[in-house]
């Protein structure tokens, strides 16, 4: 469709759409902003040359602009002194074609707070190249999602087919696997080309002790210095991007003890067994979260956050591979109030279906804000989402959710709006959150209905 012409009059223009229709638009006032920045820069109600100059180089931040550019601003705005604008004329710049969008002004937020104060660009099940059920897995999605600057990598790991090496894929669906190094040579190659902050890669663990053991290996020789290992104990408060630039960050749940084969045929006939993995791998709808309901709800899809016997967990942790975990994912035991539970002594990372933080948002969307002051939540879409839809992220980012997680090889307003969300902040993919999400003193409750502020001129 052909775009309008705008003619412009004194304080009217006359829009002409491509029917012939005119309609007459009348011109609003310069607000008191633009008034401000002009007074700034013109003296006697009109901005010189000079001035116009200064204005583009100080204020616009147009580092290249010269006079000569501003001479030629000054003559394509017509029915004006030629030798400055007046502030009709200067509005009408601004609004001009010659006037076109602001490059990015690059990294201007500030970086060096606790990984918990940004927004960061995340994926899911970023290997996938279409659909959730039978598409290829590949380096190749991941290696597209870091060069736009995604930060947050996840990766579903499983024993191969003969048991002794690791391969990345989606767990009981027809996907075809990748081999895990190559997923990691391809992170470390891409890892920092778009930006230099850090970069999560979250695991989901389906491994034997042994299989650990050689993923940490793999880790370690992969990513060498770059790798930011704290060790095996959590953190009491996560470090900055800042301090993080170049380093890759592994965060998964300290990895559950893998049941014997014949263990696992003992229990093969338990209906309720067969009920539970059939709920891994499809997903299911998740009641109301009351609190003794809310343990049964965890982990649409996420294995790494159902909790078994913490006590039983730790007996065959591949001690290499647990010292590899950054950020320490998981559910505690107990019901919402207890997952959202802020521990002054450590911090994690918890991470919810876009359906219950929904209803969680109902009924504890004050705890939730006040729980993503420190730790960090991550979104990701419903387990039912087969085609690699995406969800809004808005609910996600109103209650500070940290890695709001989608599917980058989808298609459709949402992701736009994740695109566009993240092109802030130079793209580098950290965007600091407002500071309403981080007021410990006054806790943001979404659920509130301010009054509407009216201002009467």
């Amino acid at each position: 469709m052909a775009m309008p012409t705008v003619n412009w009059g004194p304080r009217i223009k006359t829009v002409v759409g491509p029917n012939m229709r005119r309609f007459r638009v009348a011109v609003s006032e310069a607000p008191e902003e633009i008034k401000r920045v002009f007074e700034q820069y013109s003296e006697n109600g009109m901005m010189s040359i000079d001035g116009l100059h200064r204005f583009l180089v100080e204020f616009q931040k147009e580092d290249k602009a010269t006079r000569e550019d501003a001479q030629k601003i000054v003559d394509s705005v017509k029915h004006f002194h030629r030798k400055g604008l007046n502030l009709e004329g200067f509005f009408k710049y601004l609004f001009a074609d010659i006037n076109p969008p602001l490059a990015s002004l690059g990294v201007h937020h500030d970086m060096n707070a606790p990984l918990s104060h940004y927004f960061i660009h995340t994926g899911h099940n970023s290997y996938l190249t279409g659909n959730q059920l039978s598409s290829d897995c590949s380096d190749v999605p991941i290696i597209n999602a870091l060069k736009r600057g995604v930060r947050v990598i996840e990766l579903d790991i499983w024993p191969n087919s003969t048991k002794d090496d690791v391969d990345v894929l989606h767990g009981r669906t027809l996907t075809t696997p990748v081999e895990l190094i190559k997923c990691l040579r391809s992170i470390k190659e891409y890892a920092f080309v778009a930006s230099d902050y850090p970069v999560v890669i979250t695991l989901e663990d389906h491994l034997t002790p042994d299989l650990q053991a050689k993923v940490a290996e793999m880790v370690t020789q992969t990513f060498g210095d770059i790798l930011f290992s704290p060790g095996s104990e959590c953190l009491k408060e996560f470090p900055s991007p800042e301090s993080l630039k170049g380093r890759i960050i592994i965060s998964t749940k300290p990895p559950k003890e893998y049941l014997e084969a014949k263990e696992v045929k003992e229990n093969e006939n338990d209906p309720e067994r067969v009920k539970a993995s059939d709920e891994e791998a499809w997903g299911k709808e998740v009641p109301d979260l009351l609190k003794d309901d809310y343990k049964n709800d965890l982990g649409e899809e996420d294995e790494e956050d159902l909790d078994d016997d913490g006590d039983k967990s730790q007996h065959a942790l591949a001690p290499e591979y647990k010292r590899l975990i950054a950020i320490h994912a998981g559910k505690p035991k107990g019901g919402l109030e207890e997952c959202l539970r802020v521990d002054p002594d450590k911090v994690r990372r918890l991470s919810m279906s876009e359906q219950q933080l929904e209803k969680a948002a109902i009924t504890h969307g004050k705890e939730i804000v006040r729980f993503t002051q420190r730790n960090i939540l991550r979104v990701y879409p419903r387990g039912t989402r087969f085609d690699s839809s995406n969800y809004n992220p808005l609910i996600g980012w109103m209650h500070g959710a940290q890695m709001v997680a989608f599917n980058m090889q989808g298609y459709g307003r949402s992701l736009w709006l994740m695109h566009g969300m993240f092109k802030a902040n130079g793209g580098c993919g950290y965007l600091k959150k407002p500071h309403f999400l981080l007021n410990p003193n006054k806790v943001f409750d979404p659920n509130v209905k301010l009054p509407v502020k009216k201002i009467l001129k």
